[in-house]
């Protein structure tokens, strides 16, 4: 039987919650849901396996916190955002002030939190790749919402383009977004030190440019066949 903490124990740690938080979400980010145990956490956070238990019930209900703190203000950053974005008159700012309400939040969500927006998109990065079940329905609880008033919008600025397109598209949108947050040094080191990779202000509008450009692509049954190349005579 897992013991829980005493109130002596709750009282003389008033910020154990907050360290059990912080030491699953860097643990998880690491090493994935499905390797880290609760004993893990506990011993990160210098708590007891109880502590864990008493404040998050199941290590399935520390993952879904951590989604909560992270993401009820990104999400709400988002909508009010996108709300904004979808009064402008002008069709090419539309578009790119929606996908700036989808960008700009996760650059800045978190900041406030030990690790910030990086760790935690390195975290969401790790949970859609490892295809963990319970990581796969909290995902969706969290972010199929405004994933679709997104994919919408973009679909009322885009008419022309299958939503189904724009789906793909927003897809490649948000792994352009995880790299970015989460390996912003390749940038600096490709540029050879001429663009700093965590500079977010630019971040933010290189990936707003290159997003716009590629919703605006023609879709794929109208785009122009490729070239066939010449045939090479084998005679010589």
């Amino acid at each position: 039987m897992v013991r829980k903490p005493t109130s002596k124990e709750t009282a003389r740690k008033p910020n154990m919650r907050e360290a059990i938080l912080a030491a699953a979400e860097e643990l998880f980010a690491t090493n994935g849901f499905n390797a880290v145990s609760v004993r893990d956490i506990a011993h990160a956070a210098g708590a007891n396996p109880g502590s864990v238990t008493y404040h998050f019930k199941t290590k399935d209900g520390l993952l879904l916190e951590i989604y909560r703190r992270h993401c009820g203000p990104m999400n709400l950053r988002r909508s009010e955002l996108l709300a904004a974005a979808r009064r402008v008159r002008d069709l090419q700012d539309r578009l790119e002030a929606i996908v700036r309400a989808y960008v700009v939040p996760a650059f800045t969500s978190g900041s406030d939190l030990a690790g910030g927006g990086a760790r935690f998109t390195r975290l969401r990065a790790v949970m859609s790749a490892e295809g963990n079940e319970v990581a796969r329905k909290i995902i969706a609880q969290t972010f199929d919402d405004t994933s679709h008033a997104f994919i919408d919008a973009v679909h009322e600025s885009l008419p022309h383009i299958p939503r189904t397109e724009i789906v793909w598209r927003s897809h490649f949108l948000l792994g352009a977004l995880y790299y970015s947050l989460v390996t912003p040094d390749r940038v600096s080191r490709l540029s050879r030190g001429e663009a700093d990779g965590g500079d977010a202000a630019t971040a933010i509008e290189q990936l707003v440019q290159a997003t716009v450009a590629a919703f605006q692509a023609p879709p794929l049954d109208h785009a122009a066949p490729a070239r066939r190349r010449p045939v090479v005579s084998s005679k010589t």
